[in-house]
């Protein structure tokens, strides 16, 4: 008889035997397997603790002893254990479960952890809080061996040092993987300490001879057990974790379930930090993943779950490999050029530059801003880094970004790889904040390339300037089909025109210029004078596209970034400086966290599809109209002073409001 259907809940784990939690191990590997096979999703990392979760739920009692998971995509056999089965099947859809611990659907969940290396600092906070409140519960962080690398981590573990009495036990998930082989010091010293096998042979020989005498065998082990922590500090030292007071218990064979329970149940009764060091391996149970470098496993789209091959192979190049192939061929005509990535040398395209020049290619682990203030370094030195991350992630690296490459005015090039809406991973994997940022930094350039010959040629220009900092940014999936402009003017890509002035003018960022043109053309079927242009490089902006907005009766911007400080923003301040009062209506993602959900289904609910252009469109040159015939009126029906300030606004309802004077008068 299965036992995972009977799990409703942590409690229902305390009632099995080892033998059915290995049966249980078996079934969840399989569900996983099964589910994230047909939705997507983190496939490796949750098959690779199935044991530790299940030890962690029996030893701890969540929720009143918190679990966090650094980062959160480890999270699914929790998911699981805590009564959220039946929703798998929507994993990562839209109004579905999380692909990270969400408070939303679960008590249990304490954080939305989806971000690496924060989980120590949340932890070190909830332990702290609960001792001042006199609460006896323990916190428990799971951290990844990659997120070790950052930098917020050793902050937090730093901190935790100086803080003995804090009941938190830190459970590090080594598999030797993040995205990609973990880098540096810790991660050398997490391999010395899990391929050291002098420590457990030199145990088991004293096992052994001491437990044999008889009568007195058991008790002289027990006696011995003291000597443990010695020799471990002689053939496998721990000076690292002893140095920052932390008790260290490992390494643990993290697929071990009866191990994995005795060091938790001592740690969690030592009423101190501890840092439990568990060895497990990603990808296991699954065959593909087994076979294969674990890396392809760690996220995966829809597979077949059997063979771990794709269902559907896409057609075209994606964005990614398109940037892939140009920075490759860029290196080959540039030997300054260097490339950094955190953590993520293959999903963002950085791998065929790395085997072309391994020496000039830079992983810095899950580090960011590290990341970021490395490659001024670099630029200081005589090189030009392209430091190519996911867009959500640069929010990490803005400060370095600000006043170590910005205030330095260091050609340093950011490749923003998943910019816009990304789809399943939710809010905080959306990149919809990069060009708010980037708009703050004096003197930054930025790009938006709507398809792969324009994200070729922005590329090739980004790395030849070398007195500021540049940024390319594109979205997740397939290129767009490339869509050559009819005309460039004034440094303008003129996608569409039709009529003899400019009447409504739309300006399509990026991928969204394709939108904007499918909007031009339907305009233009209902007899509408309209122009499309595309900036390529929308910072700054461009004097040409002031000029030409200035001319026109409406001027609408499409971007799929935050509205607040974004390139309609930006466009409508160039507007002001240069004297103009024409207005800029903005199609944009609200300030705010966007769910969950297919990217076009998001782009759609933002309003961001050509429909909605049209009617935008619609509706402003209606009530450019009737603001004329009402000024027109007010001219002959009311005499105004002429030094009374005086707005004129279309209410909902299409009825003119006339403000005079102080703001809430009105006449």
């Amino acid at each position: 008889m299965a036992v995972l259907p009977e799990i409703s809940g942590p409690t229902d784990l305390r009632r099995l035997n080892l033998e059915q939690l290995r049966e249980l191990a078996d079934e969840i590997r399989q569900f996983l397997i099964d589910h994230v096979s047909a939705t997507g999703g983190h496939l490796g990392p949750n098959l690779g603790v199935v044991e530790l979760t299940l030890a962690l739920h029996r030893v701890f009692d969540s929720p009143d002893d918190p679990i966090l998971f650094d980062t959160g995509h480890q999270s699914y056999v929790h998911k699981l254990l805590t009564g959220r089965q039946a929703a798998f099947a929507s994993l990562r859809q839209a109004g579905g479960l999380s692909g990270y611990p969400a408070r939303a659907e679960s008590e249990h969940d304490w954080m939305e952890n989806s971000h690496a290396s924060t989980a120590l600092s949340w932890g070190t906070g909830l332990a702290q809080g609960f001792r001042l409140r006199h609460d006896p519960n323990t916190v428990v962080v799971v951290v990844g061996d990659g997120a070790l690398t950052g930098g917020m981590a050793w902050e937090a573990l730093n901190n935790i040092s100086v803080h003995p009495e804090l009941r938190l036990v830190i459970v590090v998930n080594d598999n030797g993987r993040s995205y990609a082989p973990t880098r540096g010091g810790l991660a050398r010293h997490l391999s010395v300490l899990r391929t050291d096998q002098r420590y457990e042979q030199f145990l088991d020989a004293i096992k052994q001879t001491v437990q044999a005498v008889p009568g007195v065998g058991g008790p002289a082990y027990d006696l011995l057990h003291g000597l443990k922590t010695g020799v471990k500090d002689i053939l496998a030292p721990q000076g690292l974790f002893s140095d920052l007071r932390l008790k260290y218990a490992g390494p643990i064979d993290g697929h071990d379930l009866a191990a994995l329970e005795q060091v938790l149940q001592q740690a969690k009764a030592f009423h101190g930090p501890v840092m439990v060091h568990c060895l497990t391996e990603k990808g296991r149970g699954f065959e593909a993943a087994e076979n294969h470098q674990a890396d392809r496993f760690h996220a995966v789209g829809r597979i077949d779950s059997t063979t771990g091959q794709p269902l559907r192979t896409a057609s075209g190049p994606s964005w990614t490999e398109v940037f892939a192939q140009e920075l490759t061929d860029l290196g080959a005509e540039f030997h300054d050029l260097v490339a950094i990535s955190a953590a993520m040398v293959e999903p963002v395209g950085l791998g065929p530059f790395a085997l072309a020049w391994p020496e000039r290619t830079f992983d810095v682990g899950i580090a960011e801003q590290h990341a970021v203030a490395s490659a001024a370094g670099l630029a200081t030195a005589g090189f030009h880094p392209v430091v190519a991350l996911y867009s959500t992630f640069l929010n990490r690296g803005f400060d370095q970004l600000l006043m170590d490459v910005g205030l330095h005015r260091l050609g340093v090039t950011f490749v923003l790889d998943r910019a816009g809406l990304t789809g399943p991973d939710g809010p905080s994997h959306h990149g919809v904040w990069d060009m708010a940022m980037a708009s703050l930094v004096p003197g930054l350039r930025l790009a938006v390339p709507r398809d792969q010959t324009r994200l070729r040629q922005a590329l090739r220009q980004a790395v030849a300037c070398d007195d500021h900092p540049t940024v390319v940014r594109y979205p997740r999936g397939r290129v767009t089909d490339d869509l050559p402009p009819v005309e460039v003017r004034d440094g303008l890509d003129v996608l569409f025109q039709s009529g003899c002035d400019t009447g409504v003018l739309i300006v399509g960022y990026g991928p969204l210029a394709q939108v904007a043109v499918a909007a031009g053309r339907r305009l233009a079927g209902q007899g509408r004078s309209v122009t499309v242009v595309d900036p390529v490089w929308a910072l700054p902006v461009k004097t040409g596209l002031v000029a030409l907005a200035s001319t026109a009766e409406v001027v609408i911007s499409l971007e799929d970034g935050i509205d607040s400080g974004g390139l309609g923003q930006s466009l409508t301040a160039a507007l002001a400086d240069a004297g103009w009062a024409q207005p800029v209506r903005r199609l944009a993602i609200r300030a705010g966290f966007v769910p969950q959900g297919k990217r076009a289904q998001l782009l759609a609910e933002a309003g961001l599809t050509a429909d909605q252009v049209v009617a935008l469109a619609e509706a402003e040159l209606v009530s450019d109209r009737s603001r004329e015939g009402l000024a027109d009126r007010l001219g002959q029906e009311i005499a105004l002073p002429a030094a009374s300030p005086q707005t004129l606004e279309l209410a909902p309802d299409g009825s003119a409001v006339v403000t005079v004077g102080l703001p809430g008068q009105s006449a």
